[in-house]
């Protein structure tokens, strides 16, 4: 089964994690869709990756945190925040691409 991740989500947002990463936070609206999100390792790696369109070693790594109902994704910054040809230093508008994913469930 496809579920829309806009669907699911109550929170999609990105935030510097360093001046050197970008973490995305996924909340998920209820229970049973972040369950099944998870058992289906639904968001991982490779997802990050490709919905990035980057290498899959700049995605450090994916976390669920079951008691928030989260979700977790870090990875490397294209450039460093504040550096020349930075263009959000916050990293407040990276998770544009996570708005569009399909998930398989």
């Amino acid at each position: 089964m496809k579920m829309k991740l806009i669907d699911a989500a109550t929170v999609i947002r990105s935030k510097n994690c360093s001046p050197f990463e970008l973490t995305m936070d996924i909340i998920i609206k209820d229970e049973a869709d972040f369950q099944a999100i998870k058992d289906a390792n639904a968001i991982n790696k490779e997802v990050i990756a490709e919905a990035y369109g980057i290498p899959l070693d700049k995605v450090k790594k994916v976390i669920y945190f079951d008691v928030a109902r989260a979700i977790k994704a870090v990875m490397d910054r294209p450039v460093a925040s504040g550096a020349p040809g930075d263009t959000d230093v916050y990293g407040a508008q990276q998770h544009a691409p996570l708005l569009k994913l399909e998930l398989e469930v």
